[in-house]
């Protein structure tokens, strides 16, 4: 039997859950004798401090977007500072302690924090478990740990030029998958076009970002919307009052395959530009629109993905509907889309999925022969 430790950060669903959720569905399917455990290592060390660090993470964004976003850019570029010291030494035990306690043959981090705290262990010799990295967005933060991990599943050919120039890490090391999707989104190859529109909105897990005011100025009668709430009761049942026959809301939908029968009905999506969810989309070959983005994460996927053409900005100066409507009926532009977006996936060497599954089985033989 072969363990595998998962390890995301903070109990809240996120691209970090989804992205392990769905390699741990992989990995069960495909291999009967092969044991995966997910586990936050924030609430491993310690619930009351996890429950806090995610409300107040939470609150910052949502009061101080501008100072998040500085903070973030700061750490991003220099995590190993003075003032992090003693608590990054109170997780190194943490963990060494975590990998006693479950004693796996690979671990896999799908947040950059668990991943920092291992590279300082194996870099000190402490630990000798492998581990891989599964970026989540289209860049690579400065938390990650870089040199001393085993091997990288990277969103693109520019990250992986990244780590094997700048960090000097082995090329055979580092694997171009993309962000890693459930294998029950099934990619598309071409999309129809259709005179009438229909459009997903999507907010993320908590429905947040400029949805009402989006949907408030929707007139356009070509257009009817698909709107996914998540978890934002509120926001769910102030849609539902509006009786409005071309907008439909939805609460959270945690199944993949409705995610997938969803992706198929629809034209084109509105959302925020998280790394799981534009992957997604860009194996739906969707054409994708924003009007708002979180600070920090999905400012820095919004910059990759609008100098790669892969999503459009809204902007307020003119009715959404318009916008929309002047992009998807313009058929050289989708066409282009569809260069670009057809460039992107040329780039991926294999999926995550098969690229562990080569790492599994490479192990499991090795153990026969013996």
């Amino acid at each position: 039997m072969m363990n595998i430790l998962v390890l995301p950060l903070f109990q809240m669903s996120s691209g970090h859950h989804q992205v392990a959720d769905a390699l741990m569905y992989s990995l069960q399917h495909r291999f009967p004798n092969v044991s995966c455990e997910k586990l936050d290592f924030l609430s491993y060390c310690n619930e009351q401090v996890e429950r806090r660090v995610a409300d107040f993470y939470l609150r910052w964004i949502s009061l101080s977007p501008h100072s998040y976003e500085w903070m973030y850019r700061r750490w991003m570029k220099k995590f190993e500072q003075p003032a992090m010291e003693p608590w990054l030494l109170y997780f190194g035990k943490k963990m060494k302690r975590l990998l006693q306690e479950k004693k796996p043959d690979l671990v896999i981090c799908t947040h950059s924090f668990p991943s920092h705290v291992l590279q300082r262990l194996k870099q000190r010799g402490a630990i000798t478990v492998p581990v891989i990295n599964v970026y989540t967005d289209f860049f690579l933060s400065g938390v990650w740990g870089k040199t001393a991990i085993d091997y990288h599943f990277v969103p693109h050919k520019d990250a992986k030029r990244l780590l094997c120039t700048m960090f000097h890490v082995e090329p055979r090391r580092v694997i171009v998958t993309g962000i890693p999707i459930h294998e029950q989104i099934v990619p598309v190859q071409k999309r129809k076009r259709r005179k009438n529109k229909r459009i997903l909105v999507a907010g993320g897990n908590q429905g947040l970002g400029k949805i009402e005011q989006f949907l408030m100025n929707a007139t356009h009668t070509q257009l009817t919307y698909d709107v996914l709430c998540g978890k934002n009761e509120t926001l769910y049942h102030e849609i539902k009052s509006w009786n409005n026959p071309r907008i439909r809301p939805y609460r959270y939908i945690s199944d993949p395959a409705k995610m997938n029968e969803l992706y198929d009905k629809v034209d084109a999506i509105v959302t925020k530009p998280g790394g799981v969810t534009m992957s997604e989309v860009l194996a739906k070959r969707l054409p994708a629109f924003t009007l708002s983005y979180l600070p920090g994460q999905e400012q820095m996927n919004l910059h990759y993905l609008r100098k790669k053409g892969l999503i459009y900005f809204l902007n307020d100066n003119e009715p959404y509907d318009q916008q929309l409507m002047r992009v998807l009926t313009d058929n050289d532009e989708m066409d282009q889309l569809g260069k670009r977006i057809e460039q992107y996936w040329l780039e991926r060497e294999r999926t995550a999925q098969e690229a562990l599954s080569e790492w599994i089985e490479a192990r499991l033989h090795a153990v026969k022969k013996r």
